[in-house]
């Protein structure tokens, strides 16, 4: 039977990341990435529940192996597309795949996702990730949201606002910040 360290390697690799994209998105070394998956060392129960939702698996499946891989959640939403975290572009909408939500998530709104194409949102979201969003007008400062700008051009960034007007931020430090009054 696959090991713990044999799991969190194959899980990397499946997603395409390296050890470094792991530590980073983790908030730990590249060397304890590293004696996790040779088995030198055993991650604390904080960091195998990230690692579980980095790769979008239980816990149960990390620890034994026995469980499905994926996280049965239970109501199917459509991704529409991709979303860039980068130079906002051109908003497309077209089915690429599906994602489950929580049921209980239905009676909160209109949900779809968007796969991320580009890295300005990393090391918190991947180029290549889904991300599950809900459909409303406004957002609070510090949310995280797919933004219109210039009336079709979409970008995924987090918001601030203040009195001289709004904010995109991205995570990645190499980005720079959009303002619009």
């Amino acid at each position: 039977m696959e090991q713990l360290q044999e799991r969190l390697k194959k899980l990397r690799k499946d997603k395409k990341l390296t050890q470094t994209d792991v530590a980073s998105y983790l908030g730990l070394t590249t060397s304890a990435v590293y004696k996790y998956e040779m088995g030198k060392a055993e991650p604390n129960s904080e960091t195998l529940q990230n690692y579980a939702k980095l790769f979008n698996v239980s816990l149960d499946y990390l620890l034994t192996g026995v469980e499905d891989k994926k996280i049965n959640l239970g109501f199917k939403i459509p991704v529409l597309g991709t979303i860039p975290a980068g130079i906002p572009i051109e908003a497309v909408e077209e089915i690429l795949d599906y994602e489950e939500i929580p049921q209980e998530w239905t009676t909160q709104g209109e949900y779809f996702g968007l796969k991320v194409k580009g890295n300005s949102m990393e090391p918190r979201i991947m180029n290549g990730d889904v991300v599950i969003c809900r459909k409303q007008d406004n957002a609070d400062s510090g949310d995280i949201c797919v933004i219109m700008v210039n009336g079709n051009d979409a970008t995924l960034k987090q918001i601030k606002k203040d009195t001289n007007g709004i904010a995109l931020v991205p995570f990645n430090q190499n980005y720079s910040p959009m303002f619009y009054n």
